[in-house]
């Protein structure tokens, strides 16, 4: 059987610092040399991705000069003019130095705050003039390992300010801009501010300008707290509010393992790829945005092993696609979903123009329901189980 090979219309993203990753770990230094982002930029252009992402630092080092940046820019400017690339997202570096180590944006420090507001600042005008119109806010040191160090509702409050004055940045700068956050539940800090999917849009939802802020979920992070991806997107996408996806691996609940997409939970992925791009059963996408893939080659690689690994999330992803649509075309799949009711939860609880007095008067409903056939049905769940394993294993 053969499969697509990647294209600029998969939209195919890579942050600079996943390839650009040197494989350094808290047992140890880094196996792997610097990668130039231009460098980055036309490989991943090689393999067919359609564009590449970063963190200030990861374009232009911490503390560098005027003269510096603007050349750093210029170069990377140049780069994606050759390739056809483009960058769809931005972000900020707000936890590497150690003048975050207790937070940024939540900092109890007012100068550490004040600091953070200002580094996302000039990075949004940067991610504007390179025509970004996304921008990520990971919070990884925004939360404590003490409970009484920080007052949690106290931080919120900051969180919020930060975010509602920055989105009025955008706003009155005339920016094409919106803003997902990004959850996770722990590592670097012990415990981190909207830990999940959930806590996000609850957050969300008491900003400002709500609606210009959406989440960011990633595999691995929502896997971490041992949560259900493929759901946590689902609602991300009721809500409207998938404004971005980070793509990667993880084996169920532990450190934050950033692995090849596919590379961890593959029935999880194969659910993954079937909502996204079919909708879970309308048979169209539900999510057009770049399908960003933020993983870690292995410490164990060298260059050669980098770039395969960046190949082979775009691939797993292709094939997944395709084991996808085959899955919902198969009449067999499409029996096993009628004889589950799958189908039939679309159709409203309600008929049309009915009220809660219609349903209270309706003894077919209640006084006169078969509870004991009802409580005797089986729905095959067993057999569409394994007709989804037989097609993500390429049998059907």
């Amino acid at each position: 059987m053969t499969h697509a090979v990647a294209s600029k219309q998969d939209k195919f993203t890579f942050g600079l610092w996943t390839v650009g990753w040197r494989a350094q770990d808290p047992f140890g230094d880094a196996t792997r040399a610097p990668v130039d982002p231009v460098e980055s930029v036309h490989r991943l252009a090689e393999l067919g991705a359609y564009g590449v992402t970063f963190h200030d630092d990861d374009l232009v080092p911490f503390g560098a000069g005027a003269g510096e940046r603007d050349r750093i820019v210029a170069r990377f400017k140049v780069a994606l003019d050759e390739t056809g690339m483009v960058v769809p997202m931005a972000t900020t570096n707000l936890f590497t130095h150690p003048m975050f180590k207790e937070g940024a944006l939540t900092a109890n420090d007012r100068g550490v705050r004040r600091f953070a507001l200002r580094k996302v600042m000039r990075n949004l005008d940067l991610a504007a003039e390179l025509g970004a119109t996304t921008y990520v806010f990971w919070g990884g040191r925004e939360g404590s390992e003490v409970d009484v160090a920080k007052d949690v509702r106290t931080a919120l409050d900051r969180y919020r300010e930060g975010l509602d004055l920055l989105a009025s940045y955008v706003v009155d700068n005339g920016y094409d801009i919106r803003f997902a956050v990004e959850p996770k539940p722990n590592e670097p800090r012990g415990d981190i501010l909207l830990p999940t999917v959930g806590h996000a849009l609850a957050f969300i939802s008491s900003l400002d300008h709500a609606d210009m802020v959406g989440v960011n979920p990633e595999v691995g992070h929502e896997q971490m707290s041992n949560l259900n991806f493929v759901h946590g997107i689902a609602q991300a996408l009721w809500h409207g509010k998938l404004f971005h996806i980070d793509l990667n691996g993880q084996h169920g609940p532990k450190f934050d393992q950033d692995l090849v997409f596919g590379h961890g939970d593959l029935v999880s992925a194969f659910g993954l790829v079937d909502l996204l791009e079919n909708g879970g059963a309308t048979g169209a996408p539900a999510y057009d945005g770049p399908r960003h893939f933020d993983y870690k080659p292995h410490r164990t690689e060298d260059l050669d092993g980098v770039w395969r690994s960046a190949a082979a999330n775009m691939r797993t992803y292709l094939m997944l696609r395709e084991r996808a649509r085959a899955f919902r075309a198969d009449p067999e799949v499409q029996e096993a979903l009628e004889a589950c009711g799958a189908v039939d939860l679309a159709s409203p609880t309600l008929a049309d123009g009915e009220s809660w007095k219609e349903l209270r008067s309706d003894t077919s409903s209640f006084e006169e329901y078969d509870v004991e056939a009802a409580a005797a049905r089986g729905y095959g769940v067993a057999r569409l189980d394994q007709l989804m394993v037989e097609h993500l294993l390429g049998e059907r």
